[in-house]
């Protein structure tokens, strides 16, 4: 398993905690957003998920990832 934070753009409530954890969790990765800090941390499997398809399952929520 691998693990990367990711800096994101424009979450600041508890929806954006949802749609950005669901979306990860329908890719196969698992994440986990830190509102404080807006940051993702995100654990996945590099023979399943990119780092690309992550990144582009979060801005598909509408969100930047930096």
């Amino acid at each position: 398993m691998s693990n990367v934070e990711l800096k994101v753009e424009g979450m600041s409530c508890n929806h954006c905690v949802v749609s950005i954890e669901g979306a990860l969790r329908e890719i196969g990765s698992k994440g986990k957003v830190n509102l404080a800090n807006d940051t993702v941390k995100v654990e996945y499997d590099e023979k399943k998920v990119n780092l690309e398809q992550i990144k582009e399952a979060i801005e598909d929520q509408g969100y930047d990832v930096l």
